[in-house]
């Protein structure tokens, strides 16, 4: 009941960044994956002004449904630590108020990659699949929201090296291309 605490730390430290001149509003690019995800689409519901980009890898943003679908092999080992949602109204009406596909509303988002992997048990490739489909009729930023599912991969990418690489590449060509505003060019 205190996992709200991470997206406001993170908030918080881009908010410092920002304060103490390393970096400024809108120039920031966030990343990150399976939790980390869910972080990147919580930061982006609450905060998309401090954000060029967020990169949300096998983002785990369906919360409530994940969490309320018991056939998944992970959901009930979970539920000690996040709440059981079909149990126990208030873990859902908590889970709900920070489950990112479940916060996305009009607003004007940063540019958005999300990825996801066809063989993933832990993030089902549909959770990346239906953040962006939300996000974009969502979004009124005129900003691009890009889904790039690696259909030779799980949870962890790309299992050769060089292929690793390659994802990290395009992952910070995505970065790189966000801060630049290189979808204006486009």
């Amino acid at each position: 009941m205190t996992k709200k605490n991470t997206f406001t730390d993170f908030i918080a430290a881009a908010e410092h960044l920002i304060g103490q001149k390393y970096a400024t509003a809108g120039n920031i690019v966030a990343q990150g994956g399976s939790a980390g995800g869910m972080l990147m689409g919580a930061v982006n519901n609450m905060r998309p002004d401090l954000w060029a980009g967020v990169i949300g890898q096998v983002p785990f943003v369906d919360v409530i449904n994940t969490m309320s679908d018991t056939s998944l092999p992970l959901t009930p080992p979970e539920w000690p630590e996040w709440g059981n949602p079909i149990e126990d109204p208030e873990a859902y009406d908590y889970m709900f108020s920070y489950s990112p596909y479940d916060q996305v509303k009009p607003q004007a988002y940063p540019a958005v990659l999300a990825t996801g992997g066809l063989s993933d048990p832990r993030v089902t490739y549909w959770e990346p699949e239906k953040w962006v489909a939300k996000l974009r009729p969502a979004t009124t930023s005129g900003k691009p929201v890009l889904l790039k599912i690696n259909m030779e991969a799980g949870h962890g990418g790309a299992a050769g090296r060089f292929d690793y690489l390659k994802e990290v590449a395009h992952d910070y060509a995505f970065a790189i291309w966000a801060v630049d505003k290189g979808w204006e060019a486009a």
